[in-house]
């Protein structure tokens, strides 16, 4: 009776199974979706995203300004060094999840950037964009929506580009916005 998996069991693995499909096909439909306006855009704008360039430029213009807009540079940088240590430190050396197949999935290269070497899940840049937005957003309110949207924009590059899953892509927002609550909270943050 041991070696029979219980119904919790089965039901989970189902669940996994089931969202991994799902991953899978969403993943799938941006790969065959032509769409050579937003290729080189959304290919240029992964790219802008490596090593977080976009937030620490984004950072260096609001430390120009004192007060408010300077505190929320910092918070925006302690966010990203925290979302980016998590997920590429210990998030990609957990899950170990291989990269799209884009050779396979892709029947248009020229939208790819340079496939990356680490593991596939949680998206890095996502969870350094997001952290970067979500931790600006409250001290200095301006850039609410801008960065999030810039945010959401980097977690798309990233699938349209052929590397990252959208479930890689969530998680790295989840994984992003705890960042952000978390330097919030240290820092002492209560607006």
């Amino acid at each position: 009776m041991l070696d029979r998996p219980l119904p919790e069991d089965r039901a989970q693995r189902g669940l996994v199974r089931d969202l991994a499909a799902l991953d899978q096909a969403l993943y799938e439909a941006v790969t065959v979706t032509r769409t050579p306006t937003l290729d080189s855009a959304l290919r240029r704008l992964s790219a802008a995203a490596d090593h977080s360039k976009i937030s620490f430029v984004v950072a260096g213009f609001l430390a120009l300004r004192p007060g408010r807009a300077r505190r929320a540079a910092a918070l925006g940088v302690a966010a990203v060094g925290v979302a980016s240590t998590t997920a590429n430190l210990l998030g990609k050396r957990l899950v170990r999840r291989p990269r799209p197949h884009r050779a396979e999935d892709s029947p248009f290269p020229g939208r790819h950037v340079p496939m990356p070497a680490s593991a596939s899940f949680p998206s890095g840049h996502t969870a350094s964009a997001v952290a970067f937005a979500a931790a600006v957003g409250p001290a200095f309110p301006a850039a609410t929506v801008p960065l999030g949207l810039l945010a959401c924009a980097v977690g798309y590059s990233r699938i349209h580009t052929g590397v990252h899953y959208p479930g890689d892509v969530i998680a790295g927002a989840v994984l992003g916005t705890g960042a952000a609550a978390a330097v919030l909270a240290a820092a002492g943050w209560d607006n």
